[in-house]
């Protein structure tokens, strides 16, 4: 993975670690995935619908959708410590957005939105202000739950279409509350699919929809719609250029809906996502490290395996040097995982997807090129820990 000048956020938390560029958070006092609106925004811009159903304006999602967005309030207590040592507590304040997905209240958002809120208020369209709870969450998908009580309100439930369909090049809005500009509507395309960004937990998020959809600090948790007004995905990261700048640079970050309805029966029952764990950090092997002059020109290079894993019980090897490649670090000497379950890895992505896929305690064999030998282990998958 090549490192990249630019720098992501999330809500509201600048910094975290290069995956395939350099990732932050949307949402977060006044760090939330914003929108802006853009001057192909305005209400009678005609938006094409990819599969030839006609077309829909964007004033005409706005009007439809708009009402189900809310604004989310969330007041966050951190542990601090003074000049003199002593620790203590401090509150603070991080804004976001969410939609609701049903008649009963619940709204979907991000995590980093509400991660550590003694206090979560929804702020509705029509300017009613109600308390919430977390019902359930999902650092490593960096989402969330929320409930209102619904009695009183005329609640405006939104659509959840698929991610699967997208295609580079569809026509996108996205609607949200940057920099507390209560929904705001924005337009822009499908830029790129599959992107990887870090989730607050550190594990990767797999299969993210980039757009150039002006989104901003504020606009965490908001949806991204499709042509039709159904929700493709949830705004999560902006790239912000760098320099300690936290505006759009026409490239953000949603997480699919499809991972989203995956989880969500967990999720309303206030269940833990259990998924499998490894317990590796790899490396995809390609023309980037072809200078390595490994045995094998795909596969998931193992550079650390963590002490008491499933894999390190397994015998699977990490690295034990390491080299820079166009400025990057990377180790080598370990292990190349070239099939896991009976699935082909010719990649970092495709050996997360397996792992994550299976439940802890599945048992799965894995083929490993250790040198110029094949060599096939079988891993017990643990659970995957909250943080990595």
């Amino acid at each position: 993975m090549k490192k990249n000048a630019l720098s992501l956020t999330l809500a509201g938390i600048t910094g975290g670690a290069v995956v395939a560029l350099v990732v932050g958070v949307l949402g977060v006092g006044s760090q939330t995935t914003t929108v802006y609106q853009s001057s192909d925004s305005a209400g009678a811009t005609p938006v094409s619908t990819s599969d030839g159903g006609g077309q829909i304006s964007a004033r005409d999602i706005y009007k439809k959708d708009a009402p189900g967005v809310v604004f989310i309030r969330s007041t966050i207590a951190q542990q601090s410590q003074d000049p003199l040592g002593f620790g203590g507590r401090q509150s603070g304040q991080a804004t976001g957005s969410g939609f609701v997905i049903d008649k009963q209240g619940l709204i979907l958002t991000n995590f980093h939105v509400v991660n550590g809120a003694t206090d979560i208020k929804i702020g509705f369209d029509d300017k009613k202000t109600l308390p919430a709870r977390l019902v359930g969450k999902d650092p490593s998908t960096d989402l969330a739950l929320l409930k209102v009580d619904p009695k009183g309100l005329n609640l405006h439930p939104l659509t959840l279409g698929s991610s699967k369909s997208v295609q580079v090049g569809d026509p996108v809005l996205a609607i949200g509350n940057p920099f507390n500009l209560d929904r705001t509507l924005t337009t822009g395309v499908v830029s790129a699919l599959q992107r990887r960004i870090q989730a607050p937990n550190h594990f990767q998020i797999s299969d993210v929809i980039q757009t150039d959809a002006a989104i901003n600090p504020g606009n965490s948790g908001g949806p991204l719609l499709n042509s039709r007004g159904e929700v493709i995905g949830i705004n999560s990261q902006i790239e912000t250029g760098g320099s300690g700048a936290s505006g759009n640079v026409g490239i953000g970050f949603a997480v699919p809906i499809d991972t989203a309805k995956t989880i969500l029966p967990t999720l309303s029952d206030g269940r833990r996502v259990e998924r499998g764990w490894l317990g590796v950090e790899s490396q995809t092997v390609d023309e980037s490290i072809a200078a390595l002059k490994l045995p094998i020109d795909h596969g998931a290079l193992v550079q650390k395996v963590v002490t008491g894993s499933p894999a390190a019980k397994a015998g699977i090897r990490g690295g034990n040097k390491q080299v820079a490649i166009s400025g990057q670090p990377i180790t080598t000497g370990g292990d190349i995982i070239i099939g896991a379950g009976g699935h082909e890895i010719r990649t970092s992505d495709d050996l997360a997807a397996v792992i994550a896929g299976d439940k802890p305690g599945t048992k799965v064999e894995m083929k490993l090129q250790r040198g110029k030998s094949v060599v096939t282990v079988t891993v017990t998958l643990g659970s995957r820990p909250l943080k990595f």
